[in-house]
């Protein structure tokens, strides 16, 4: 997806929530400590190449060395080079300031369950995209559920969250932070 279709999903997804949900993931994943932290891990039948890439370019892009993944894969080539060749026993040293990524279009496999459970007990952030798996989001500390039938598509929201991941963070203006404090201090306005 080039800049102009994501500009074009950006707009059209403007007054929904997902670029709000999409920037709070995009900022979970830059709370990783160090380049080589952040782990993408996907189910057995679907590596998350597609998103591997597009983070590895918001890193370089950004200057966010610490956006820059590694793929992890359940039964990686001996033969492939080095960076593509990290096994899912890599979960098993996943620490504290690691943040452990998973994407889940379908239901998560008891094995990857178990492995994201472990990462999280040994203190890595787990954050997930998934499609409605309610296991999976349950040891997630974030995630992003995508619906089957919903207006965005599991592909999309994988493009809103890394495109977001590289945006420079801004703090909201007085403008925006006083239209949020009315917001909670006068409650839901009441029509006759």
């Amino acid at each position: 997806m080039d800049s102009g279709s994501v500009a074009l999903l950006r707009e059209l997804l403007a007054e929904t929530g997902w670029l709000e949900r999409a920037r709070e993931l995009g900022v979970a994943l830059r709370a990783t400590r160090s380049p080589g932290g952040l782990l993408l891990v996907g189910t057995p039948d679907e590596e998350p190449w597609h998103l591997t890439a597009h983070l590895a370019d918001e890193a370089r892009f950004s200057g966010l060395a610490q956006l820059t993944p590694t793929l992890v894969r359940w039964a990686p080539p001996a033969d492939a080079p080095a960076h593509l060749r990290v096994g899912i026993e890599r979960l098993e040293r996943a620490a504290r300031g690691e943040t452990l990524f998973v994407l889940a279009e379908g239901e998560a496999p008891v094995p990857l369950l178990e492995r994201v459970d472990d990462a999280r007990r040994t203190g890595a952030t787990v954050l997930a995209i998934e499609g409605g798996d309610r296991e999976l989001a349950g040891l997630a500390h974030d995630c992003i559920e995508v619906p089957r039938d919903g207006l965005v598509t599991f592909d999309g929201a994988q493009h809103l969250v890394s495109a977001a991941a590289g945006e420079p963070e801004r703090r909201p203006g007085l403008r925006e932070r006083l239209a949020r404090l009315l917001d909670k201090v006068s409650g839901p306005q009441l029509t006759d």
